[in-house]
């Protein structure tokens, strides 16, 4: 992305709507310079009438002008400095915000495509960069100038001819500076991939501790972790070294243009061309600028580190949804919950093959249909594309004839409840956690759908009860548990259509039975589309389809296709007479 490009958007979105405080900043960067400045010229006199001519009078009074100069400078760097780090920190929040937006929104295939440590490095390393650049960088940027520009006057004031030599040199610092301003914005980058890879191996480390654990790999994890580890620390250093060289630079032209201000210096106090105190107030000036000019020589390196972040990030907040609203898209107006696959043809992106071929299918409204097959027919293929988590490649499907891309995704997914066998749940409460399908919910729907999924009878058991929290992905609750909470939520939610995959996977026969005679209750009257590996669960379907390899190999109910189907009966006797 154009940096010109970049700089134009971080004032467009994030930037502009604090141009007032950051004028104020100014204001205060202004009294920054000015007393700065008025301190280096307070030596002219101080030098002259006290020290020189031994005059008393002013004994008292420039002393007294230099606290308050440096007063004024303390109180009004403060001020400028707390204006910009509310700034940052709002700037901050808003790029944090539509990077989080970006995900909350995005496509499920867009999430399933996404490097999470990656995210989360733009998150937080990337964000930090931006928010310099924008805080400390702006900040900088008005105070250092202002503050030279008052310096240089009062260099000017003292002696022309010593001041146009310091002016000369300052320019040879900024070249140093902008070539290594360019090797950072590279390294950066370089180091933010590492940061990323960091980030995921910890989430991978957190989520698979216990395969870890009963395959005793902590050690070959060691290992993995020391490189990762080892590889951040290399570009760190190397970030490190690039940020320093500047220092070593900008001592060596200081002490340069140093020796060659006091040689001249000489020359002109030998020609009565300057006096000692003008000298003295003029290397005061100098010497104080010396601050500014090594921030300004920096700023280039804040700029690419920030402009090389903010490409990034704006490239995530940028991600284009390929599944969204058509023009003049309307609400799905669902009657009798009618499911119609005609000639549907899905592949992922990246893949030439099809994961579904050319399928019909048809779902019954208010009856319960299943989908069996082996692992990676397309069943849950199938049950991704109604409620458009992926869009089809070619064909089409209806709900009580009506294209579901025609229609609105909310009112779309508003009529669909999903029971699957990841069962997802928040670090939160368990009212919280089944009061997600519908945040309106009184507490008294809550507790009536913990019934009818069975959840209520461990809930009760809990020392909170419901307001027990369970933990990060419900870590505290078992398998089943878990389940029936989520079948709670279903229930909550009073969706016309539901769509269960593998929704009693995780249970015991005690608790699946339970469940069952729960999710009669829940699918009473809806269209349900059911996903199984154990036949027993599906034996009273009003249709089942057999699927396998993308294609619909046949359907009918249990008994049609145990006199009919091979494959059908195959799956059945492995199950069930075995």
């Amino acid at each position: 992305m154009n940096k010109t490009l970049v700089l134009k958007r971080l004032y467009r979105e994030y930037t502009k709507r604090f141009l007032k405080k950051i004028f104020i900043a100014v204001f205060f960067s202004l009294l920054v310079a000015a007393s700065t400045s008025s301190i280096a010229w307070l030596l002219d006199p101080a030098i002259d009438k006290i020290f020189l001519q031994k005059d008393q009078t002013l004994l008292i009074l420039i002393p007294v002008l230099i606290i308050i100069a440096f007063t004024t400078k303390g109180v009004s760097l403060y001020l400028a400095k707390v204006i910009m780090i509310n700034v940052g920190e709002d700037i901050k929040k808003k790029l944090q915000f539509d990077m989080l937006n970006t995900l909350i929104v995005a496509d499920t295939q867009s999430i399933d495509e996404k490097h999470s440590g990656k995210f989360i490095s733009n998150l937080t390393y990337d964000v930090m960069h931006i928010t310099n650049l924008l805080s400390n960088g702006i900040l900088n940027l008005f105070k250092d100038s202002l503050t030279l520009i008052g310096l240089l006057t009062v260099m000017f004031l003292q002696n022309w001819k010593l001041s146009l030599i310091a002016i000369i040199l300052i320019p040879i610092a900024s070249t140093a500076a902008r070539s290594l301003g360019k090797r950072m914005g590279k390294i950066t980058t370089q180091g933010q991939e590492k940061s990323s890879l960091l980030t995921k191996y910890l989430v991978e480390l957190f989520k698979n501790h216990r395969l870890t654990k009963i395959f005793q790999k902590e050690k070959y994890e060691r290992k993995r972790a020391d490189s990762y580890l080892d590889q951040l620390k290399e570009k760190n250093k190397k970030i490190a070294q690039v940020i320093v060289r500047i220092s070593p630079v900008m001592e060596l032209l200081t002490g340069f243009m140093i020796a060659i201000l006091i040689f001249y210096s000489g020359k002109l106090i030998a020609r009565e061309e300057l006096s000692v105190n003008n000298f003295f107030s003029f290397l005061a000036a100098m010497m104080l600028a010396y601050q500014p000019v090594r921030s300004l020589s920096t700023l280039n390196v804040i700029l690419n580190q920030g402009l090389s972040a903010a490409s990034r990030i704006l490239s995530v907040i940028d991600t284009e949804r390929l599944i969204k609203n058509k023009e003049n898209s309307v609400d799905l107006n669902v009657k009798k919950a009618n499911i119609e696959f005609n000639n549907v043809v899905f592949s992922y992106n990246n893949s030439d093959g099809e994961v579904l071929k050319k399928i019909n299918l048809t779902f019954e409204g208010g009856k319960m249909t299943s989908l069996v097959g082996h692992s990676g027919s397309g069943k849950s293929t199938i049950l991704n594309l109604i409620p458009r988590f992926y869009d089809c490649t070619k064909g089409e499907i209806k709900i009580d004839n009506q294209l579901i891309y025609d229609c609105t995704v909310e009112s779309l997914r508003k009529n669909i409840s999903l029971v699957s066998q990841e069962t997802t749940l928040f670090d939160d409460t368990i009212k919280n956690n089944i009061k997600y399908a519908n945040l309106d919910a009184t507490d008294q729907e809550v507790l009536d759908a913990a019934k009818l999924s069975y959840s209520d009878e461990f809930i009760n058991k809990l020392p909170n009860k419901y307001e027990t929290l369970i933990g990060e992905d419900g870590v505290r609750l078992s398998g089943g548990e878990k389940q029936r909470i989520s079948i709670a939520r279903a229930m909550l939610k009073k969706s016309s259509i539901i769509l269960l995959d593998e929704a009693t996977s995780s249970l015991d026969s005690e608790t699946e039975t339970k469940i069952q005679e729960a999710l009669k209750i829940l699918t009473k009257d809806k269209t349900t589309i059911v996903i199984a590996h154990r036949l027993s669960t599906i034996l009273n379907s009003n249709n089942i389809y057999l699927i396998d390899a993308g294609k619909v190999l046949d359907n009918g109910k249990h008994e049609e296709l145990i006199a009919k189907s091979k494959i059908y009966k195959n799956f059945h006797d492995k199950q069930i007479k075995r």
